[in-house]
C-alpha cells in the first residue's frame, strides 16, 4: 500500500468534536485530515429526515446544546445560534384524585405559585431557590475551566470556594442533598433526574458517577441552561464543517481507519474506502471515538465499558395532545422538559427493577417539543397545518436489558413508556401522531444496542464511557486528551470533560497539539 502524503494531523471520525479540533488546528495554518468512517459527518449530532416521505428534518440522537462554550462559537466564527426556553420544565402528577402538576418556568411569581399550589407551602420553592443558588455558583467557577488545562482537585475546589457546595456535588451522593434540600417527593424527582440522564445510578450510588452527571448537566455556560440549536443538532454540524474546510482542513468521508501506527513522534494511519486501503502519515493523531475503539487502532489493551441506560424516541404529531391538567396549556408544558414518571420514589424502584435484569414497571422518561420554540426544522407545509415533534429520551434502560431481543424488548419498552405519558393526556398520543408517505405512524426509537451498531458507542454508552470529575487524575494529563501514546490524542467524549454536546474535547486535543507544534490556538 502506498503511504500519502504526510500530515500535521490526522483526525479520526468527523463527529462534532473532531470537527472542533480540525477546524483550531487548520486556522493555525496547520495541515489538517478528517477521515469519517460514515457517508457523512456529525456522528450523534445530527439532523435526518426520519420519516419517509416527511420534511422533518430531527436531531435524531442528541438534541439540546448546554455544554458548548460561546468561546468555540466566537473563536470558530460560527454562524450558529440557539434559542432559549421560556419553560423549564413541566411534570405532572395525581394528587388527591385530581391532575395537577409542577411548571417551572414563565417568571418567579408565577414558579413560586406553583409550588405553592403543589406543595401547599413556599417552603420547597425556597429550597428550590437555594439549591440552585448553589449549582449556579459553581457552575460560573467550573464552567470556563473546561477549556483551560485541567485544574488539580485542590485548584479546583479552591476555584469553587463553597464547602458545602464542594461536599454536596463532590464529595457525598447528591441523593443525601436531594433529601436534604427537599421533601416533596416530585420535587425530590425533579431534581434527581439531571444525575441520571444516560447514567445508570441510584441517587445514593458509592461511585458518585450520578454526581458527575448531574454537575455537567447543571454547569452549562455558566448557568445550567439547556437550550435548543436553531435548525437542529446538524445545523451545528454543518456550521463546524464548514468552518474547518474554510481553514483548509481537508474532510473525507466512507474512509473507515483500521489502524495507527505510531512511535511517538509520527505515525502512519491506515484506512479503508469503497475502492480499497491506504495509508497516511501525520505528526499527531486525534481520535474522536471511543477509548475502546482508540485502543482497538493502537493495539493496546480496551478498557472496559460503561453501558449506556436510554431509550431515545423522535415523533412527529399532527398536534399536541391535550392534557388531563388543563391549567396548564400543552404548548407549554411540552416546550419544556417534560417529566414523566419521574418522583423520587419511582426512579430508585425503576432503578432497582433494571438493576435486576426487569423492565421498569413504570419506565421513567422525559421530553420536549424542539418546534415550538424553533419551527425551522419542519418544513413550511407542516408549520402550517400545524404539526410538532416530540423527542422522548428514557431513563434506566440499561443495554444488558435488550440483549436477549433488542427489537422485541424496544417495542415493549416503548410501549410502556407511552403508556406512562398517555396516562397524563386526555387523549391518547397515538391519534396525535403523524403518518408517513407509507401510511406508518411518524415514531422510531433507538436503544443503547441500536447505538452501538449505529455509531459504535461501546455498550450504546452516549458519553463513550463514565463520566470524570472536571480535575487532574493520576493519568490525565496537562488537557485530559493525551493517551500512552505521546502524539495520539483523544479527542471525543471520552476525554476528561467530555460528553454531551460541547466541542470541549475537540478544542482541547487541537490546544495540546499545538503546544506541542509550538503554536497557539
Amino acid at each position: 500500500m502506498p503511504v500519502h502524503e504526510g500530515y500535521d494531523a490526522v483526525i479520526v471520525g468527523g463527529g462534532h468534536n473532531g470537527l472542533v479540533a480540525a477546524a483550531y488546528l487548520a486556522r493555525a495554518g496547520r495541515s489538517v485530515l478528517v477521515l469519517e468512517r460514515l457517508g457523512n459527518t456529525g456522528g450523534a449530532a445530527v439532523s435526518t429526515r426520519p420519516f419517509a416521505g416527511v420534511d422533518a428534518r430531527l436531531s435524531r440522537y442528541s438534541y439540546l446544546v448546554s455544554l458548548l462554550p460561546r468561546k468555540i462559537v466566537r473563536d470558530l466564527g460560527l454562524d450558529f445560534r440557539v434559542r432559549g426556553r421560556t419553560v423549564s420544565s413541566y411534570t405532572p402528577v395525581e394528587r388527591d384524585g385530581r391532575p395537577t402538576g409542577l411548571l417551572v418556568g414563565g417568571g418567579e411569581r408565577r414558579t413560586r405559585e406553583a409550588f405553592a399550589r403543589l406543595t401547599g407551602s413556599e417552603r420547597e420553592y425556597e429550597a428550590w431557590q437555594r439549591f440552585y443558588g448553589m449549582t449556579g455558583r459553581v457552575a460560573q467557577r467550573v464552567f470556563p475551566t473546561l477549556t483551560e488545562p485541567l485544574p488539580t482537585r485542590e485548584e479546583l475546589r479552591a476555584r469553587v470556594d463553597d464547602e458545602d457546595a464542594w461536599r454536596i456535588l463532590f464529595e457525598e451522593p447528591v441523593g443525601r442533598a436531594v433529601e436534604e434540600y427537599f421533601a416533596d417527593d416530585l420535587v425530590r424527582g425533579v431534581v434527581l433526574t439531571d444525575a441520571l440522564i444516560g447514567t445508570f445510578a441510584d441517587a445514593h450510588d458509592p461511585s458518585l458517577r450520578q454526581n458527575r452527571c448531574f454537575l455537567y448537566h447543571v454547569i452549562g455556560g455558566g448557568t445550567g441552561a439547556w437550550d435548543v440549536p436553531v435548525g437542529g443538532m446538524g445545523a451545528l454540524t454543518d456550521a463546524i464543517t464548514g468552518a474547518a474546510r474554510a481553514a483548509g482542513a481537508v474532510i473525507e468521508t466512507g474512509h473507515e481507519v483500521l489502524r495507527i501506527d505510531t512511535d511517538g513522534e509520527s505515525a502512519e494511519i491506515t484506512y479503508r474506502t469503497a475502492d480499497g486501503e491506504g495509508v497516511v502519515a501525520a505528526r499527531h493523531v486525534l481520535v474522536n471515538a471511543s477509548p475502546q475503539e482508540l485502543a482497538h487502532l493502537t493495539g493496546d489493551e480496551p478498557p472496559t465499558p460503561a453501558e449506556g441506560a436510554q431509550l431515545k424516541v423522535n415523533m412527529l404529531l399532527k398536534r399536541l395532545p391535550r392534557l388531563r391538567d388543563t391549567s396548564v396549556d400543552p404548548r407549554e408544558a411540552f416546550s419544556g422538559t417534560f417529566h414523566i414518571a419521574e418522583g423520587y420514589e419511582q426512579l430508585a424502584t425503576a432503578h432497582a427493577q433494571a438493576a435486576v435484569g426487569e423492565l421498569p414497571a413504570a419506565p421513567p422518561s422525559e421530553i420536549y417539543c424542539h418546534s415550538l420554540t424553533d419551527p425551522s426544522i419542519l418544513g413550511p407545509d407542516l408549520v402550517e397545518r400545524g404539526y410538532q415533534t416530540l423527542t422522548l429520551f428514557g431513563l434506566h434502560t440499561p443495554a444488558r436489558l435488550f440483549e436477549r431481543d433488542n427489537d422485541a424488548v424496544r417495542e415493549e419498552l416503548l410501549k410502556s413508556t407511552l403508556a406512562q405519558l398517555d396516562a397524563h393526556l386526555a387523549e391518547p398520543l397515538a391519534d396525535c401522531l403523524a403518518t408517513d408517505a407509507d401510511g406508518r405512524p411518524c415514531i422510531e426509537a433507538k436503544t443503547p444496542l441500536d447505538l452501538e451498531r449505529d455509531l459504535r458507542l461501546p455498550g450504546g454508552n452516549i458519553f463513550h464511557r463514565d463520566l470524570a470529575f472536571p480535575y487532574a487524575q493520576e493519568g490525565t494529563g496537562r488537557w485530559g486528551v493525551e493517551t500512552r501514546h505521546a502524539n495520539v490524542m483523544l479527542c471525543g467524549a471520552g476525554a476528561v470533560r467530555g460528553g454531551g454536546v460541547s466541542g470541549v474535547p475537540g478544542h482541547n486535543a487541537a490546544k495540546a497539539v499545538l503546544e506541542s507544534l509550538g503554536g497557539a490556538a
